[in-house]
């Protein structure tokens, strides 16, 4: 069984919001898999299908950022998930806009919902899509990360986010190194 995490914040306000990338990267994959988001358990939703005789569980955590890793480490918990099976879906702000960045394991970079997942999981060797948002150094980055897009960064955004049914499908049934090959960019 694998799970597939997508990180955001819940509520209409933070929809296009630059912390909401993981939740527009999972969502767009459901879409594509005709799957919603029907199910609610430990203040999360999800939804599953099978992959090559695997369960996958595709969830959207519904408590705030700094909280997700209560939800991520509930559903693990119940679904006796293997650490090595989590695949964790962020932004990150020292990637460039418009760029991904695919990662084994390591630090939560000041990521609130990355310390979160580390500190309820008690490990940072969990698999992880970071999505780039850039830094704008000039801004508070509370409201940099919470605040709303600029549509020409929005677009950016959406151009990844819309690749997430090859990357996901790549992440599915393919070796975890040759994904990291296929998209890491440098």
């Amino acid at each position: 069984m694998k799970l597939i995490v997508g990180l955001g914040n819940p509520g209409k306000e933070y929809a296009d919001t630059r912390h909401n990338a993981g939740f527009k990267f999972i969502d767009e994959y459901a879409k594509s898999k005709g799957l919603t988001f029907n199910q609610n358990k430990f203040k999360g939703l999800y939804t599953t299908f099978i992959n090559n005789g695997e369960k996958i569980i595709l969830l959207k955590p519904q408590k705030y950022m700094n909280l997700s890793g209560e939800v991520v480490r509930d559903f693990v918990n119940f679904f006796k998930i293997k650490t090595d099976d989590i695949l964790i879906i962020c932004d990150d702000l020292d990637t460039p806009l418009g760029k991904i960045k695919i990662k084994y394991k390591g630090s939560s970079g000041g990521h609130n919902g990355l310390k979160n997942i580390e500190q309820n999981l008690n490990t940072n060797e969990y698999k992880r899509i970071k999505i780039g948002i850039s830094n704008d150094k000039n801004e508070d980055r509370i409201n940099y990360v919470i605040g709303k897009m600029p549509k020409e960064d929005l677009n950016k955004l959406n151009e990844v986010t819309s690749r997430s049914p090859e990357i996901l499908e790549d992440y599915l049934n393919l070796k975890f190194d040759n994904l990291m090959n296929k998209y890491n960019t440098k």
